[in-house]
């Protein structure tokens, strides 16, 4: 090969490189981030795949679309929390379920009724968990149980899940409880206590379908119906800011001319 054809030849190469860089750069924007809980399960998959696909092309492709779905159900997408003070944002995406008015579960310490919002996750919903509001964290408490269906009104109480108390001002808290579900095994909990935390910000994840307790305090009100679908640190669940607070405001606010 003459030296002119070499270097057309590494040319041609590096040209290609470089495309080839440049569509994986763009793919990149296309691609949602995996949350570091899922690699260990995908490399099963795979691993199982490859195995079945030795054995059989049909058990091949059913590892491979199985190992795709597990790539999808540990995705972790980019959120954007609102920024105004006084809002409780969704910790996770979901399902609201019948909104109800009751105590918090009994390893909280807390006696008193308050407003509770569930979500419901089922296995095709992002399942990592987010902060609904800044503050310190006071407690946390797991405690072991059953796996029934997470729909269901008992699993608040009877299912395996884990509390995490947060005091958001003074003298004033609220409760996110993670629940394990029909199909989740495993509840993931980041947190340690007196940790200071910011609204929107990641915390746990739970493992194949699930469910999230927020409990508020009854002079919150509440911007969620029931059956309405959550996004996990964007979608608004309720204003702390006190009814009697908002219509002090709205009286000294002065009409526009």
């Amino acid at each position: 090969m003459r030296d002119k054809d070499k270097d057309d030849f590494f040319q041609s190469l590096i040209k290609k490189l470089k495309n080839n860089f440049n569509e994986l750069e763009s793919l990149k924007s296309f691609l949602v981030p995996i949350h570091s809980a899922g690699y260990p399960f995908i490399i099963i998959f795979a691993l199982i795949s490859l195995i079945l696909g030795g054995l059989s092309d049909t058990l091949g492709w059913l590892g491979f679309i199985l190992t795709i779905w597990c790539v999808y159900f540990f995705r972790d997408p980019i959120r954007f929390t609102p920024n105004e003070k006084n809002l409780i944002i969704s910790p996770a995406d979901g399902l609201i379920l019948p909104l109800k008015v009751d105590i918090p579960p009994a390893e909280s310490g807390l006696k008193e009724k308050m407003k509770k919002i569930s979500i419901f996750m089922n296995v095709f919903n992002v399942h990592v968990n987010r902060i609904p509001f800044g503050g310190k964290v006071t407690k946390l408490a797991y405690e072991p149980g059953a796996f029934f269906n997470a729909s269901l009104d008992k699993a608040s109480k009877d299912n395996e899940r884990m509390t995490v108390k947060i005091e958001i001002e003074k003298g004033i808290e609220i409760v996110v409880v993670q629940i394990a579900g029909l199909i989740a095994r495993r509840i993931k909990c980041d947190l340690s206590e007196s940790q200071i935390v910011k609204t929107g910000e990641k915390y746990g994840i739970i493992r194949f379908g699930s469910r999230v307790d927020v409990y508020l305090p009854l002079s919150y009100e509440v911007n969620v119906l029931e059956g309405q679908t959550m996004i996990g640190g964007e979608t608004v669940l309720a204003d702390a800011l006190k009814k009697s607070e908002k219509k002090i405001i709205k009286k000294n606010v002065s009409p526009q001319k």
